[in-house]
């Protein structure tokens, strides 16, 4: 049995310029952290007593003989992409729903590799969990999706994600004192709008045509730069806060996708009870809002945005670990071996008795 657990992330500064299309010809770069809400994917070999072979728990429930049949896309491609021929069983279980811009679809695939790695008694590093996610993601799946996510979910922690020209993939962790990072999260509110989307859906709006939106994303890439100036300085903190007003502007010109009037308006009466700044987290068009606020003026912000559902969080140094495991009795292992034996006995005669027919 393995669990695994992987953080979601909440991205601050340059997302857009984390898609393939666009950091091949120009470079990007990213500011996220992981927080502490997290993916369980739960794990191990299935025992020989089930008609079927691959079990996979999660909004819904596939219970299935081959790889081929498995509707979820992120199992299918996974199990695949590792060459599994064990029978399995998957659950899965998230802090935070679907659908709702945390990244939560990468932690699914970084999780979920993680854990079959562990199942076979192998440990990936960092570096390889995210790079064969991003794999599995853009080229097996062929999500409309960026590169920043399956590295917060990997590494974990506060980094500045760098995404060269030649689809090399740099991780830098900031280096903030503890107070500075608390200040930080002291300053954070998340709100859940309610609203779901499919991130690829709102992503496909504003990559297919990435170069006429160069000036924009060249000035979501350079906020990076000021973002991390800022958390790394003695200024007053709420210049962070300011940047990302700028950058949710930007980013709103990107698609009329990204935003609604129901995100605008909300945003706009948290701006006029004290916010400073925020965002929608991930592509954009629902999910959830996060908001740049003054401690002094989180209670009137709270209270403005009564309807939502607020989720405190806090920044996380932890990637995808596994935190239970417990290798399988070698009878199992003995016992679906011989169960092998029997199918392939079993479809030998059958062709048998079809040839004499």
């Amino acid at each position: 049995m393995i669990i695994c657990r992987t953080p979601f992330r909440v991205s601050f500064f340059g997302g857009g310029t984390d898609y393939p299309g666009w950091y091949r010809k120009h470079g990007g770069q990213v500011l996220s952290t992981a927080i502490d809400k997290y993916c369980y994917i739960t794990l191990r070999y299935l025992p020989p007593f089930f008609e079927h072979r691959i079990r996979a728990v999660y909004s819904k429930i596939e219970q299935c003989q081959t790889i081929d049949e498995i509707k979820h896309p992120a199992i299918r491609e996974t199990l695949r992409f590792m060459n599994f021929d064990r029978s399995v069983e998957i659950h899965h279980d998230g802090d935070l729903p679907a659908r709702s811009g945390m990244g939560s679809s990468s932690s699914f695939t970084v999780g979920l590799l993680h854990a079959l790695y562990a199942l076979k008694g192998q440990m990936p590093s960092k570096e390889q969990l995210a790079r064969e996610s991003i794999q599995i993601e853009q080229d097996l799946i062929k999500e409309t999706v960026g590169s920043q996510d399956q590295c917060a979910a990997a590494y974990g922690g506060f980094n500045h994600i760098i995404f060269h020209k030649d689809g090399e993939i740099e991780v830098r962790p900031l280096t903030l004192s503890a107070s500075r990072m608390g200040e930080l999260n002291d300053h954070l509110m998340l709100f859940y709008t309610g609203i779901m989307r499919t991130a690829s859906d709102v992503a496909q709006t504003y990559v297919e045509n990435l170069g006429a939106k160069a000036r924009l994303l060249q000035q979501m890439h350079a906020m990076v730069d000021d973002g991390i100036k800022v958390v790394q300085s003695n200024r007053c903190i709420c210049g962070f806060g300011e940047l990302l007003h700028s950058a949710w502007q930007a980013k709103r010109e990107l698609s009329p996708n990204i935003s609604n009037g129901v995100v605008d308006e909300l945003y706009e009466r948290a701006r006029e009870n004290g916010a400073i700044g925020g965002k929608l987290i991930g592509a954009g068009g629902g999910g959830f809002l996060m908001l740049f606020v003054p401690p002094s003026a989180k209670s009137r912000v709270r209270e403005a945005l009564s309807e939502l559902l607020h989720v405190p969080f806090q920044s996380n140094r932890h990637g995808s670990q596994i935190i239970f495991y417990e290798p399988q009795s070698e009878d199992f292992r003995l016992a679906e071996r011989d169960r092998k034996k029997r199918d392939i006995q079993g479809f030998r005669e059958l062709g048998s008795i079809k040839d004499k027919a």
